[in-house]
Formats: C-alpha cells, sequence, structure tokens
C-alpha cells in the first residue's frame, strides 16, 4: 500500500499542503546558508522571469563571463510564476512545509522535482556526499474546506515561530517577497486591521480541523 498522502489528485486551480523530509529524518538544512539558498531557490522559480531583460545582459559585451554563466542558467530554468502561488512555508532543521495553490494542471510536481533536485545538487556538493537528500518523493493533501484552508497556514506558522524561516512575517506586515501571496488566507480576516488579526489568530492555542492536511 503507498503511503499516506503520496498519492496527489492532480487537479487545475486546488491547494495542498506539500512537505517533505530529509533521509532517515537527517537534517537538510545545517546552516544559515542552506536556509537562505533554498529560499532564494523558491524566489527564482515563483518570480516572473524577465528573458528580454536576461538576454541582454548576456549579450552586453561589459557583462563578465561568470555573471554569463549565470544568465544563462537563469534563462533555462523552469518558471512557476504563473502556475504557482506559495501561500505560505516553513523550513525546519530536517524537514519543510508549503501550503500552495496548484493553477496549471500537473504543476506541483514539476516545481516539488525541480526545487528537490536543484536543491540536492547543492547540499550534495557543499557537504561533498552522493545520494538521496530526502526520505521519499514528498507528499501532498489536497486542502479541501474552508476551516482547513486557514488554520493550516497557523499550523505551519506556528512551527516555524520565532526563529525558522517563515512566511509568518509577510502575514503580520513585517515583510514583502513578491513570491509569497498571504492575500487568500488573510482575506477571510477583518480588513481594518488583518495583520493583527491574523496574529492573534496564530498565537491562540487551538489548531483547528486540519487534521487530514497534517504532516504525520
Amino acid at each position: 500500500m503507498p503511503s499516506k498522502n503520496r498519492l496527489k489528485t492532480n487537479s487545475e486551480n486546488s491547494y495542498y499542503h506539500v512537505y517533505n523530509r530529509g533521509v532517515e529524518k537527517r537534517a537538510i538544512f545545517q546552516d544559515r546558508q542552506d536556509y537562505n539558498v533554498f529560499l532564494k531557490y523558491l524566489g527564482e522559480y515563483l518570480l516572473p522571469k524577465n528573458e528580454i531583460k536576461l538576454m541582454d545582459l548576456l549579450s552586453d559585451p561589459n557583462t563578465h563571463y561568470s555573471d554569463k554563466d549565470r544568465l544563462l542558467k537563469l534563462i533555462r530554468l523552469n518558471n512557476f510564476s504563473e502556475k504557482i502561488d506559495m501561500l505560505s512555508y516553513c523550513l525546519m532543521p530536517n524537514h519543510f512545509h508549503f501550503f500552495i495553490k496548484q493553477i496549471s494542471l500537473g504543476s506541483m510536481h514539476k516545481f516539488m522535482q525541480s526545487i528537490g533536485t536543484r536543491y540536492t545538487m547543492y547540499f550534495n556538493r557543499k557537504y561533498k556526499r552522493v545520494g538521496f537528500l530526502y526520505q521519499d518523493i514528498y507528499k501532498a493533501a489536497e486542502v479541501k474546506t474552508d476551516e482547513q484552508f486557514v488554520y493550516l497556514s497557523k499550523y505551519i506558522h506556528k512551527q516555524a515561530i520565532p526563529f525558522q524561516p517563515s512566511s509568518y512575517k509577510e502575514y503580520i506586515g513585517e515583510l514583502h517577497s513578491e513570491w509569497v501571496k498571504p492575500g487568500e488566507v488573510l482575506s477571510y480576516f477583518p480588513k481594518t486591521n488583518s495583520f493583527l488579526a491574523y496574529q492573534s489568530f496564530v498565537e491562540k492555542e487551538d489548531v483547528g480541523p486540519i487534521e487530514q492536511v497534517l504532516i504525520e
């Protein structure tokens, strides 16, 4: 029998709790640089790619050859800015959680494959190791109710407070990253001060009806 949440529904404009952990529950982030590299990769995949600007820089005779190599890689890089929305995330030492919206059919798998492969290559190169970094293929559970939709971001953010990298600061108005999309969740809170209302919501001890979308 396949493990829970390994077989995924695959629908357009659907919401998912996506997660994975290191092989044998080992750390996949060992220092601050690892977290920053992973976040940088997320931004490169999820932000719109300005190919015209990249091509102009590539053809500019003043661009250093080492920068041209980086530009070529960015041009060839998969882009999911119109296919995946990142609603919330947190990165823990040996696992991560994403709350995503799959806009186009099949894009979730391609996105997870891209970020997983690229980060594994970075990690193995840095730590002089070979082999798989993750315990298994990522898990994904579809978010099916409004209650799950609202409480999932709370579950994700409460794990990360106060020290782990997460999208929580985006939700309380302390940070703005274009590739994080808190608007849909915050629309459930009072518009007069949705940031403060969301912060109060997260600080409450209840975790709500989200059992079907939680990591095991």
